[in-house]
């Protein structure tokens, strides 16, 4: 019998996975990163964090499901996150199925406990950038008053240098990101015949596709050339993210050049945050492939000098 009415409510649900940590040798300002084990519980952390964006790679399967080919060309996964994972931690991913015509879908997800890890968005095609999770998020932002370690920057603040970037497969993307793409996909959570030098070229684009995961990387491994970071040493972690695909994919091995702006300055109790969106043009041209909205956190607990110069600048607390 045929049911009167489509099942709605039916969520989408992968695999537990355990997600490796592949920064723990992350390093930026001549110290290690907020992923290393030690630095992490200096700041009151049980260990070093998985990077956000580790998760993205859980949900393609289930986003490909949804939106098929498309999410790989115009996807856009849009993600404040909630609760940090370390290795050996298991991961589960959700997917809210759209209604019939809808391109947007809500995402989430959580520990084997329970634990939300993230929420958020994901769509293909023009979806209105309004509609999602981190530009959501900015709207809804107070002035930021105090700022210590970020009081040099202003929004609409543009990268100082011109960025050019590419991806090949056995390419050291620096002290940000130690590690190649190469060794990413030996540990990846959802491998794909498609990200390989051999699947690449029986993929729907003849070459083999950058993750939506590594885009993250990509990108960030050259922001020291924009010089939007606040005062320093201090360390910082991811507290969300968008990656939009214009004009998908991204291509192992074809270089992009990159154009960054400060959308949004912001605190909380324990963070300062800077919200630098990072376009990608096919390089030497202005056709746009992709944008990054990143909310860059820093803990005030870290920069040493915070104290003193929040009292020196008349913020009292």
């Amino acid at each position: 019998m045929t049911p009167a009415f489509p099942d709605t409510t039916v969520t989408l649900c992968g695999p537990l996975r355990k997600p490796r940590q592949m920064l723990a040798e992350q390093t930026y300002d001549g110290h290690l990163s907020i992923h290393d084990d030690k630095t992490a519980e200096n700041l009151g952390l049980r260990a070093g964090p998985i990077e956000g964006p580790t998760h993205f790679s859980q949900f393609d399967p289930l986003l490909f499901q949804v939106f098929g080919q498309a999410w790989f060309e115009t996807g856009c996964i849009s993600s404040h996150y909630q609760n940090m994972v370390v290795e050996g931690e298991e991961v589960r991913a959700y997917v809210q199925p759209p209604a019939a015509g809808e391109r947007l879908v809500r995402i989430w997800a959580e520990k084997r406990d329970g634990t939300p890890v993230l929420t958020g968005t994901a769509s293909v095609g023009d979806v209105p950038d309004s509609a999602h999770e981190i530009p959501q998020r900015i709207a809804k932002l107070r002035p930021a008053t105090s700022l210590v370690i970020n009081r040099d920057l202003k929004v609409g603040q543009r990268g100082a240098a011109k960025e050019s970037i590419a991806m090949d497969f056995d390419q050291h993307m620096g002290g940000h990101y130690p590690f190649t793409l190469a060794a990413k996909l030996k540990v990846i959570t959802e491998p794909s015949p498609w990200y390989t030098p051999e699947g690449g070229a029986t993929s729907p684009w003849g070459r083999p596709i950058i993750p939506f995961e590594m885009i993250s990387v990509l990108l960030g491994s050259t922001i020291d050339q924009a010089g939007l970071s606040g005062r320093k040493p201090a360390v910082g972690l991811f507290a969300g993210q968008q990656i939009r695909l214009v004009k998908g994919p991204l291509f192992v091995g074809q270089p992009y050049d990159l154009e960054r702006e400060i959308v949004a300055l912001s605190e909380s109790a324990r963070t300062e945050s800077v919200w630098v969106r990072t376009r990608v043009f096919e390089a030497g041209t202005r056709t746009l492939a992709a944008e990054m909205i990143l909310n860059a956190a820093t803990l005030k607990a870290s920069y040493a000098n915070y104290e003193t110069e929040a009292r020196e600048l008349g913020y009292t607390r």
